[in-house]
């Protein structure tokens, strides 16, 4: 994906777009700052005034900042690559690599997405899978069987460790 540009119609959009974001925190900033009312604002000294939405810039950009590293870590979440992050927004891969540090997860030691579990005379191994899901496999001291490796995933260990348990505790030989 190579960096967009956008049309001369939309950064006008864009343009506008932004300013009446930024308005009325500007015109928040000045009111506190001059102590005048809302729709008393542009009574204020010029260089107040320019202030005031200088401030309310610098606000905006430290919100966009946080916002696009949001972005970047859902990139990376999904499978994205800095190459790929990098290329979009412009810089090598080192830069978004410096510019979003954890966004892409790293590749984890084999043995940091497995586990095993022993319970009620049953066991049930746990299982990361590459997308950062996690499932189990289990069998019951009674001999049954089961998988939940397919379809939705669970979004921590802990989770699957849950599920597996009360499968593990539902196939125990004594349920007392």
């Amino acid at each position: 994906m190579m960096v967009s540009e956008i049309t001369p119609e939309e950064q006008a959009e864009l343009d506008k777009a932004l300013y009446d974001a930024l308005n009325p925190l500007a015109s928040a900033i000045r009111s506190r700052k001059t102590g005048l009312p809302a729709d008393r604002m542009w009574e204020a000294d010029p260089v107040e005034v320019a202030l005031s939405v200088l401030a309310a810039w610098k606000v905006m950009d430290a919100q966009v900042r946080r916002l696009t590293a949001r972005a970047a870590a859902t990139a990376g979440s999904y499978g994205a690559s800095y190459e790929q992050m990098g290329a979009v927004w412009g810089i090598t891969r080192q830069g978004a690599r410096k510019k979003w540090p954890d966004a892409v997860r790293r590749s984890a030691p084999a043995t940091a997405g497995r586990s095993t579990l022993a319970l009620f005379g049953g066991t049930a191994e746990l299982v990361q899978a590459p997308s950062g899901g996690w499932g189990w496999t289990g069998v019951g001291a009674d001999g049954a069987s089961a998988t939940a490796t397919d379809g939705p995933r669970y979004a921590t260990a802990e989770e699957a460790a849950a599920h597996a348990g009360a499968f593990l505790k539902e196939h125990a030989l004594d349920r007392s």
